[in-house]
């Protein structure tokens, strides 16, 4: 047999090492790099209000001494002032409380709507459903002036269930509109052998298409805690005594003073009235993904 050249071989073998240097170099500018760009950009936000919080005064207002992105002295008088030397625990209680009743009563809502909508099929209710979804599209800059007029001629200003029933009307929309398409997957056989056995709408509801409807449910739950949790401008109009206050129009209203901004606490708020969120997001983020990935299919 004849023997192949060594540069034959010596070709042979860079052409697939060229290849596989091209395709990690192709990785690391396609996958890697944008990746590690959305995570420093997407982290940065949470790591300087950690640093923030942990650094006594002397370090926050001279820079040219220490790093601005390290911490030399870690100290806890920030947190400590935050918690036992203002209402921030009060503040957290309330904006909880807010959250949470506002969640599920726009969830009770957005079911009851999205169910009838979507599987009752009564002439014109794709308009209904896209006039749903218009509502959502209003600011809540401009929604909010009738709805002023409306929580204090019922005498709900300065109270937490003012909150509880406006937050609703931003979120009722979308978790509908949301609901609206993950019933829309799940198949109508079902309902139909549920009606044939003698089952009502509101049997078929509860047994049958809420245990399906978990992943949308959950998803729509996050979305309404969520901004229930960050809301400003409705808990800012309506909200007037200082115990009484969400967090974010608290920290914001109580710890500035004038043009002094005390960031140590500032920071601290912040970075504690995130965690809620955080916590609630790492409970149900599985059931998050799917909703977002696919329904129930036939």
């Amino acid at each position: 047999m004849t023997d192949v050249p060594a540069e034959t071989k010596g070709s042979a073998t860079a052409v697939p090492e060229a290849m596989a240097w091209d395709n990690r170099a192709r990785r690391v500018v396609l996958l890697y790099v944008p990746l590690a760009c959305f995570v420093l950009i997407l982290l940065f936000p949470f790591y300087w209000m950690a640093v923030t919080s942990f650094k006594p005064n002397a370090e926050l207002y001279d820079y040219k001494t220490y790093n601005p992105f390290l911490i030399g002295s870690p100290t806890l008088d920030h947190i400590y002032k935050l918690l036992f030397q203002t209402a921030y625990p009060k503040w957290l209680l309330t904006t909880m409380l807010i959250a949470v009743c506002s969640t599920f009563l726009s969830l009770f809502s957005s079911v009851l709507a999205a169910y009838a909508i979507q599987r009752l099929r009564f002439r014109g209710s794709q308009y209904v459903g896209l006039a749903i979804y218009l509502a959502y599209l209003v600011p809540p800059s401009i929604l909010f002036i009738p709805l002023a007029t409306v929580v204090f001629q019922l005498g709900l200003f300065d109270s937490p269930l003012a909150l509880i029933l406006t937050f609703p009307t931003f979120l009722v929309p979308f978790c509908t509109w949301l609901l609206i398409g993950y019933f829309k997957s799940i198949p109508y056989e079902l309902e139909e052998c549920a009606l044939i056995d003698g089952a009502t709408r509101l049997q078929i509801l509860r047994r049958i298409t809420l245990p399906l409807a978990v992943p949308g449910l959950i998803s729509a739950g996050i979305f309404s805690f969520t901004l229930s949790w960050n809301e400003f401008i409705y808990s800012l109009a309506f909200i007037q005594s200082s115990e009484k206050k969400t967090v974010p129009v608290a920290i914001i209203t109580e710890l500035i003073s004038g043009d002094v901004y005390q960031w140590g606490a500032l920071m601290a708020g912040s970075l504690l009235g995130s965690l809620p969120v955080a916590i609630f997001y790492s409970f149900f983020v599985d059931y998050y993904v799917s909703s977002l990935t696919g329904a129930v299919k036939e």
